[in-house]
């Protein structure tokens, strides 16, 4: 089956990760199990939810289609889920695919034709969509037309085909790479943000019961404190502690057998993996507290810049375990004080006890 139409979700993004574990189809088979359907059921980005409720009852009512949305944020925050969750609210066919699957403007255009009235095309990493194809996208968007060139040379003629109405949602970890053509056409725009531990706790106890796991409260806020904000990752801790729990305990989840496996599996108390621990490693001691740049610091931990500045530094920043200076990356006082080691007098300042 093509990558391009493949039925499901879409390939985990670049720098997707976990406590150092191969995921199988199972795996990913109950991630899809564990995402909600409806807009009642997605838990957490209120704001967001409000906002589509009021435009998806709209667009019903007046049977058109939805405007185009663009979803922002970073990885594993529920984009791919939220398209999945407006094509049910609509009552329609969900079209997934992504931005490096469609090679050429013909993939783009094999696509389009084939969608029906009111349909969701869903194209994640849509930041990552090479100009040819923004251009065929430019009128097809706007305009639900589609141009076609016919043969080369003098001979060359133009085709329009009209494409339905249809709704494109588009998601993206980098807005700032769009095409302005590009995000100029899509009618409404919402970044999600990171979820707060008590959505987080809610998101594994409903996952739990779909798992048919026990798991008290002080169990599920055990892993929404180290999920980083984010549900995928959450939902992900939630099987692995249902691993140990199974293995080394009883199989029930409270907040010593969640510690313990979190603990076992290199989580640690806020969240922080061996990646995590080793850039702020590695600036504190390989550089000396020194600003890094982030190609040096990427080859001094063994990982690809793009995926250390995507997936491992906003939750850094957001922690106040590092900054972004004009000379490259630094470790914060907080950082030393996690890592147990002196914090420079530079760094010196009002005491953070009590933040970890």
């Amino acid at each position: 089956m093509s990558a391009i139409w493949e039925a499901g979700e879409p390939v985990e993004p670049d720098g997707e990760r976990l406590v150092a574990a191969e995921f199988t189809e199972d795996d990913l088979e109950i991630d899809r199990s564990l995402r909600p359907k409806r807009l009642v059921d997605y838990l957490g980005q209120s704001r967001v939810k409000d906002n589509l409720a009021v435009l998806i009852e709209a667009a019903r009512g007046r049977d058109e289609s939805l405007d185009h949305i663009l979803l922002s944020g970073p990885p594993g925050l529920g984009k791919t889920t939220l398209a999945q969750v407006i094509g049910n609210e609509l009552g329609v066919n969900v079209r997934t695919t992504s931005g490096p699957a469609i090679e050429r403007a013909g993939d783009l255009a094999a696509i389009l034709t084939n969608l029906e009235a009111r349909d969701v095309l869903f194209i994640d990493e849509i930041h990552r969509l090479n100009r040819v194809v923004d251009e065929v996208l430019y009128p097809a968007m706007e305009d639900f037309a589609l141009d076609i060139v016919i043969g080369k040379g003098p001979g060359a003629r133009s085709l329009r085909l009209d494409l339905p109405r249809f709704t494109l949602v588009g998601a993206t970890t980098r807005t700032g790479l769009l095409t302005g053509p590009l995000r100029d056409r899509f009618g409404m725009a919402f970044r999600l943000d990171y979820y707060s531990p008590d959505e987080l706790a809610s998101i594994v106890t409903r996952s739990a019961a779909i798992l048919d796991v026990e798991i008290d409260a002080e169990g599920a806020a055990e892993i929404a404190r180290r999920s980083r904000g984010t549900p995928r990752l959450a939902n992900r801790l939630l099987k692995r502690v249902r691993d140990y729990a199974q293995v080394r305990a009883d199989g029930r989840i409270d907040e010593d057998v969640s510690a313990e496996a979190l603990s076992f599996f290199e989580v640690d108390h806020i969240g922080l993996d061996p990646m995590d621990l080793a850039i702020l490693d590695t600036l504190v001691h390989k550089f000396s507290g020194r600003p890094v740049g982030l190609n040096t610091l990427a080859a001094a931990v063994g990982e690809d810049p793009e995926t250390l500045e995507d997936v491992y530094e906003p939750y850094l920043l957001q922690l106040g375990l590092l900054n972004r200076t004009p000379k490259g990356r630094q470790a914060t006082a907080r950082a030393y004080e996690h890592l147990g080691e002196p914090v420079p007098a530079a760094l010196a300042g009002p005491s953070q006890e009590g933040l970890f």
